[in-house]
């Protein structure tokens, strides 16, 4: 019995998003200099070796499935995740793993305002639409030299800070931030309107007003390509899952009309005919059976009788 409920267990429970090994070898552990580290990071770090802190990797391998399983759910009620990494290391990483999931990112600098001033931020990225429509209709041709030169440049400065988030079209339910060091401005305004945020959080940053952090190596490139392209992998995973469930919805819908239609169309008067026809058969060959047993009755007692 002990062994079938291991077995059970063992199939019930989720497998881990990745490995101590993967963490290990993708140099996640590497903390800061110890005279820079932060207080509130000590539960997450493991030791100190040569004047540097070594993160705890099995607290960072709990975080990342935490991490992975909120952005599934996000992703799979039709929510975004805007992801945030200007450090020069994190950039073209980011730029590549959201991109082919559809999530909206910001690679170049913070616009101030992103989140707390947003509809300015969605004027702008309209300014950029309405640019484009001018190229197509014609107007743009109708401009001097000049003016198509500001027009033609103003345009390329929309689409460097801005062209990513095209898509957002309303507030972000979450944020996903490399280094919350250096993005504190984004942590501050997420945090002034109570989006959520996941983030990357080295030795020496701040973990207290972050509600998803994950205790890793903010500046080599493989940690944050593991991590990210983990999260990257829940997100898909979330938006499948969403896919799944919109192809059934028809069916169920289809299920739910007919039976409507059953419970609201009138049957027939040819078919309420048969039935009728046949259910008084039925009743006149009852009845034949039964005066067949009543004769059948009545002979066995006169036999009895005479005897």
């Amino acid at each position: 019995m002990q062994l079938i409920k291991r077995n059970v267990n063992l199939k019930t429970k989720k497998m881990p998003r990745t490995n101590f090994k993967e963490l290990l070898d993708a140099g996640v552990h590497f903390g800061h200099l110890k005279r820079k580290w932060n207080p509130a990071m000590a539960p997450y770090i493991f030791m100190e070796r040569n004047g540097i802190h070594i993160i705890d990797l099995e607290k960072t391998a709990v975080k990342i499935d935490e991490a992975a399983s909120a952005m599934k759910h996000i992703a799979k009620s039709g929510k975004k995740v805007l992801f945030v990494a200007t450090k020069k290391q994190a950039k073209e990483i980011v730029a590549e793993k959201v991109k082919a999931v559809n999530m909206p990112y910001v690679t170049e600098r913070w616009p101030g305002g992103m989140l707390t001033n947003f509809p300015t931020i969605r004027k702008a990225v309209k300014k950029m639409s309405s640019i484009d429509k001018m190229a197509t209709d014609g107007t743009f041709m109708n401009l001097s030299k000049r003016e198509r030169l500001q027009v033609t440049r103003q345009r390329a400065k929309l689409e460097k800070t801005l062209g990513s988030i095209i898509d957002l079209t309303r507030l972000p339910s979450a944020l996903f931030i490399v280094d919350v060091s250096k993005e504190h401005i984004a942590v501050k305004e997420a945090k002034r309107l109570g989006i959520p945020v996941f983030a990357m959080v080295d030795t020496n940053s701040d973990p207290s007003d972050i509600e998803f952090p994950i205790p890793a190596n903010d500046d080599a490139s493989k940690s944050i390509s593991l991590i990210v392209g983990i999260l990257c992998q829940a997100i898909e995973e979330g938006l499948s899952e969403r896919k799944l469930e919109k192809d059934k919805e028809p069916q169920q819908k289809d299920k739910k009309a007919i039976r409507k239609e059953l419970e609201t169309k009138d049957i027939p008067a040819a078919i309420i005919e048969a039935l009728v026809e046949e259910d008084e058969e039925e009743e006149e060959a009852d009845v034949e059976e039964e005066t067949e047993e009543d004769d059948d009755d009545v002979i066995k007692i006169a036999d009895e009788t005479e005897e």
